[in-house]
């Protein structure tokens, strides 16, 4: 008889556990990205903390590089010898270091092959020789072995700061923030930083090391604090607060985490790039130190200087739509609202609902539900019926002015700042809605830069944070390489450089997964917002690069004219040499064959060419209106004066094509005409001629002024 199984105990679990086993919610997935996730969290607190004063955000960001003996010496770890080799990831059997060597040896053979077909220096040798040492990196005994490498990562910013008596729980208790109601924010859950303190205790055990100070601050508060998992609590080793004479603002937090710099480095600067590409008026430094004292090459140090000191409006806090309340919110809302009746409470709680509107969503109750009544005395029937009442009922839609969008403008300034493009468009749309949840999409598309692939390069932004991760399921991403035929806004889908940067702005950011890496493709309002605002850059694209295509080809068919223009000369002048000889030998025959000698013909000659060459003037003498062929025999006129002018010719012609081209453009445009009057500077009186019309002008002559 198979024993009984005992009952499985009750266990519960604080959130502070929950997230530390299921840290891959919040973006800490695995050694590299948790180092790119904490540098990211603690760059968009200190953005926010800085907006949050009207402070233009100037941010220091530093990644020092602790190796594990270093680590040992700070945690007080003694340092053992090895006892038995054979017992630890790294030991490498004879066996297979042979054949280590052996396919070193392979490869060494194969670049050298390649060296002598392509050279020393090529792009394929290069490519080869970053294979190779990638290759021997991972082939190294020991070389995916946890517990090696290790970083300090501090940031520094200049905004609000924190107060004394917050930070323990602000830094270190799960699920506590200022970020939570209806906002537009970075953050949501109050998770960010102190998902990096629960990832440095789970790794390093070290404990976070904060100061802060508010404004006008007499002191700087300084704390080492980590957090107590089992009871989602604070653990303050050290506690302090020290002069501040200077009247310094902001925060630094400093901590130490397992991370991989090597793995991630793209990403990071990646997202540090297009940061600066949405917060213009930011301005960031990032250190990057090696463990080495010596190793220079390693070192990096990057500076995104601030373009502009025109900051958007910060978002405001706002209240439920009504339509976007689901049942467990309403009650929430009727247990806390401080209204005293149902009319007070619907129009205190809820945005776009008045006075009037309230009374008759009361009445639609019905149910003996009456306006006066107390909020708390509803029951749960009557409850129940108003959740339903205020999805049914068509409410005015939110207005979006609690939302804060990046502007044409910054935006406009952060692309050309980190990309130089070519050609840029910029456009942000109307205000539109979804489940009662207002939001806002701006977008730019250039043409050109430096450091953009040819292709669609798509950048994506969610209330201003960039989005690197799982773009092939983006609704942006989706959009701008399926939805947009690049060919009718005359851009080449394969071969142009195209960026791409569309950046959403709501209370509710349709995130699909648990990392908020991506937003889903399924809200047909945001798809429709997405299109629009690119395709209204791809319009105002397309007529740039129609001008540009213009431009180009007028100068390739001035460049063509004036090619000919010495051989044309030549011809001409030639052409007029011998007609002027022909014009001196029949004035010097009294004019009794002209038409024959002008024409180097013979006597008798009939047809075409008898024709052309034969004079309109009686008697077959030549007429010469301009007096030319003088000249030319007088050696007054030579083939270079008429290349000069037809080179003026041309360029006169030129000039003419342009003002045209660029005034049809301009009523193509449907830019309207608007007068325009030339006075005498000397003149008192004057009066006008009649007016004379053209296609794009009306034009009246001064015929006389005293």
């Amino acid at each position: 008889m198979a024993p009984k199984a005992k009952a499985d105990a009750l266990v519960q679990k604080s959130p502070a556990e929950f997230f530390a086993e299921n840290k891959n919610i919040a973006g800490f997935d695995n050694p590299g990205k948790c180092l790119y996730t904490t540098i990211r969290e603690l760059v968009e607190n200190a953005l926010d903390a800085a907006e949050s004063i009207g402070e233009l955000p100037a941010i220091d960001i530093t990644i020092e590089e602790v190796s594990k003996a270093r680590l040992n010496r700070i945690r007080g770890v003694e340092h053992h010898g090895r006892l038995d080799e054979q017992l630890y990831q790294d030991f490498e059997t004879e066996e297979a270091k042979k054949k280590r060597v052996a396919k070193e040896a392979r490869e060494q053979e194969k670049l050298k092959k390649l060296i002598e077909k392509h050279g020393e220096g090529s792009k394929e040798v290069e490519s080869k020789r970053k294979e190779l040492a990638a290759a021997a990196g991972a082939a190294k005994p020991g070389a995916n072995m946890r517990g090696n490498l290790f970083y300090k990562v501090t940031v520094k910013d200049n905004g609000a700061g924190m107060s004394h008596k917050d930070i323990p729980n602000m830094l270190g208790r799960v699920l506590s923030g200022t970020k939570y109601g209806v906002k537009q924010t970075r953050g949501k859950f109050g998770l960010g930083a102190k998902m990096a303190l629960i990832w440095s205790k789970m790794t390093t055990g070290l404990p976070f090391e904060i100061t802060s100070a508010t404004p006008r601050a007499a002191s700087r508060s300084h704390y080492l604090l980590d957090i107590d998992i089992h009871k989602n609590e604070p653990a303050i080793h050290l506690e302090e607060q020290l002069p501040n004479p200077d009247g310094w603002h902001g925060s630094s937090l400093s901590l130490t985490i397992e991370g991989n710099w090597s793995t991630y480095r793209s990403y990071i600067l990646r997202y540090l790039r297009q940061i600066a590409v949405i917060t213009p008026y930011a301005q960031f430094t990032f250190a990057y130190k090696a463990e080495a004292a010596d190793d220079n090459k390693s070192n990096l140090r990057i500076a995104f200087r601030r373009r502009t000191d025109v900051m958007p409006d910060p978002p405001a806090p706002t209240k439920h739509h009504p339509s976007s309340v689901d049942l467990e919110l309403v009650k929430r809302l009727l247990r806390a609202t401080p209204a005293k009746t149902l009319t007070a409470f619907l129009q205190k709680e809820f945005d776009r609902v008045d006075k009037s509107l309230a009374a008759r969503v009361v009445d639609e109750m019905q149910a003996g539900v009456e306006g006066d009544m107390s909020p708390k005395d509803l029951d749960e029937k009557q409850i129940v019926r108003l959740h339903q009442l205020l999805h049914e009922i068509r409410f005015g839609d939110p207005t979006g002015k609690h939302l804060s969008p990046a502007g044409e403008y910054n935006l406009r300034l952060g692309v050309m700042k980190e990309l130089g493009p070519d050609l840029i468009a910029t456009h942000q749309g109307d205000v539109r809605v979804f489940e009662g949840h207002a939001f806002i999409v701006e977008a730019a598309v250039s043409v050109g830069g430096k450091n953009v692939k040819p292709g669609i390069n798509v950048h994506r932004y969610a209330n201003r944070i960039p989005l690197l991760f799982e773009g092939g399921s983006d609704v942006i991403t989706k959009t701008a390489l399926r939805r947009i035929n690049w060919g009718a806004y005359k851009i080449n889908q394969a071969t142009d450089k195209v960026g791409v940067f569309v950046s959403i702005v709501s209370t509710k950011i349709p995130f699909k997964g648990a990392g908020k890496e991506y937003i889903g493709d399924d809200v047909t309002e945001m798809v429709a917002a997405v299109k629009a605002a690119i395709q209204a850059c791809c319009l105002q694209l397309k007529s740039k690069i129609m001008r540009a295509i213009a431009a180009r080809e007028q100068k390739q068919r001035k460049k063509i004219l004036s090619k000919y223009i010495p051989d044309v000369a030549n011809a001409i002048h030639s052409v007029l040499e011998r007609m002027a000889a022909a014009a001196a030998a029949a004035g010097g025959a009294g004019g009794g064959a002209g038409a024959g000698a002008a024409g180097g013909g013979e006597e008798g000659e009939a047809g075409p060419a008898a024709k052309r060459r034969r004079t309109e003037a009686g008697g077959g003498v030549l007429r010469d209106e301009l007096g030319l062929l003088p000249a030319v025999a007088a050696k007054e006129v030579t083939a270079a004066t008429l290349a000069a002018r037809l080179s003026e010719y041309v360029e006169r012609i030129d000039t003419d094509m342009a003002l045209e081209y660029q005034v049809q453009q301009g009523l193509a445009a449907g830019e309207a005409k608007a007068p325009l009057y030339l006075m005498p500077l000397s003149a008192s009186r004057h009066c006008h001629g009649p007016e004379v019309h053209t296609a794009t002008c009306v034009v009246r002559l001064l015929t006389g002024y005293t």
